[in-house]
């Protein structure tokens, strides 16, 4: 049963905290196809959620629909991000209230070097982490900072495209897909990174279909099937359960 956020409550244990991020009975389409069917999840401040699922499932139209893209449509649902209704605003509006995807593409911007594409990040209000701390957090894009992003490696772009994020002032990274096609030793290093941006307060939401390496690393996980959610709880608890993970996430 779904239950509506409660951001007035109190309580001293974080699982019946109030939420952070909240996605309340989310529905949206892609043309005729119903992808997301009732989505209900809360994300508290500083956790890092796994949002798991096998293709298909409904996880990457659902990071897209809290980012308030045009796609999926949403029909119905709410989204509250600390305090405030994203599900009133446009993506540029939920990017300034603090909503940030990383897409799995990563869209570095051709023609423009590590420095240029992270400028560019900072030239809309609020600015976030500024270029000295974004390059101690990432070494090799401070080496790289006069190099055009397109050509780093994979690995490198990801980077790029987490500090272009964290460029900007904001509370909730969401990550689609972010160790696809790299070595183990570079998602080694990214998953350092995450943990240092959760010390930061900030909240992330991760899409993987590394399952393993993104329970390993989250607090809680939600898994999706056919665009409903069949699990909500600890990370643990599904590494922990064989059987929902053979069921679910084919692991």
């Amino acid at each position: 049963m779904n239950v509506k956020p409660d951001f007035n409550k109190n309580a001293n244990q974080a699982a019946t905290a109030p939420a952070f991020l909240s996605v309340w009975d989310l529905h949206a389409y892609y043309g005729e196809s119903y992808i997301v069917q009732g989505v209900s999840f809360n994300v508290h401040e500083g956790e890092i959620l796994a949002l798991l699922g096998r293709n298909g499932a409904g996880k990457t139209s659902t990071l897209r629909a809290i980012a308030r893209l045009d796609d999926p449509m949403v029909t119905h649902g709410e989204i509250w991000l600390d305090h405030q209704h994203l599900h009133t605003m446009k993506s540029h509006e939920a990017s300034v209230a603090g909503m940030s995807l990383v897409p799995e593409d990563r869209r570095i911007i051709a023609g423009l070097t590590v420095e240029e594409n992270l400028q560019l990040a900072q030239i809309v209000e609020p600015v976030g982490w500024s270029l000295e701390r974004l390059y101690e957090l990432f070494p090799r894009l401070g080496e790289r900072r006069k190099q055009e992003g397109v050509t780093l490696s994979g690995g490198e772009q990801q980077m790029l495209a987490i500090a272009r994020a964290l460029a900007r002032d904001i509370k909730v990274l969401l990550l689609d897909e972010p160790y696809e096609g790299l070595a183990p030793v570079i998602v080694d290093e990214i998953e350092k990174t995450l943990m240092h941006i959760k010390e930061q307060g900030i909240t992330t939401v991760i899409v993987e279909q590394n399952a393993v390496r993104a329970l390993e690393l989250a607090d809680r996980a939600v898994i999706l099937d056919t665009g409903q959610i069949v699990f909500d709880g600890t990370a643990a608890e599904v590494l922990e359960n064989e059987s929902l993970r053979a069921e679910y996430l084919a692991i």
